[in-house]
């Protein structure tokens, strides 16, 4: 038994963790990674259906997904629910509101998740301490900005055809990255959201998920997408712009 729980821990580690590699520990070496291991105490798993946090929550820390999947979204004035993205394990959430002192947006738990609770406060002694960490850390500030931009160029420039080639092909790149295959995608998110996050209404979306069906690029049953024509969806989404 104490092996077991010895392991157990071992592997909730940081440096230890599979994720590592595409969360903020990239090039650190093992003295700096015991260094995060100590600043990250506190994981927390959230039920599918639960929030992790809602808009306005006073900002503490960040938090690291090491499974499962969420849905980050903004409610307007008017009440209409507006999605801004679904991070998954390896990503960090609440990035945005390091500026603000409040988190922006609500964090609902799509699926049975685990986070790590970074502190800020002690996150930002141990950044200028470390600057191999903080470099990394400004490289993942400035990828949610490239994020931020991409999403944008689907919105504004893509059809619906496009835009729903280019959200499956980015779940399948972001899934290939933590040693997934990239041909098989469980959707965690309803077409309802994915609709929301596209700008797109639910009829639409089901129907370019039968375009792309019949046209042989993929194979849909539920919230289960393989992915059959993996190059031909990337000229697919590739070749917006050009028919515009």
């Amino acid at each position: 038994m104490l092996a077991t729980n010895f392991e157990t821990t071992l592997k909730q580690r940081c440096s230890a963790c599979s994720l590592r590699e595409i969360c903020l520990p990239l090039g650190l070496d093992q003295r700096e990674l015991s260094r995060l291991d100590d600043l990250i105490k506190k994981r927390r798993t959230i039920p599918a259906g639960q929030h992790l946090f809602r808009a306005g929550d006073p900002f503490q820390g960040l938090a690291a997904v090491r499974s499962g999947f969420f849905k980050i979204y903004e409610i307007s004035e008017s009440g209409y629910e507006q999605i801004t993205g679904f991070p998954m394990g390896g990503e960090l959430i609440g990035l945005d509101a390091i500026s603000t002192g409040a988190h922006l947006g609500n964090a609902l738990a799509l699926e049975d998740s685990e986070v790590c609770e970074i502190p800020f406060a002690r996150l930002e002694v141990l950044l200028s301490e470390l600057p191999r960490l903080q470099h990394q850390f400004h490289k993942l500030l400035s990828g949610a900005i490239v994020l931020d931009h991409s999403l944008l160029m689907v919105l504004g420039t893509m059809t619906a055809e496009h835009k729903l080639a280019a959200f499956l092909l980015n779940l399948a790149d972001r899934l290939e990255m933590r040693g997934y295959s990239p041909l098989v995608i469980h959707l965690p998110m309803s077409r309802e959201e994915i609709g929301n996050y596209l700008g797109l209404k639910l009829e639409t979306v089901s129907r370019m998920f039968s375009k792309l069906r019949q046209e042989g690029l993929i194979e849909a049953e539920g919230r289960k997408v393989l992915i059959r024509k993996r190059d031909a969806l990337k000229v697919l989404a590739a070749g917006a712009r050009r028919d515009r």
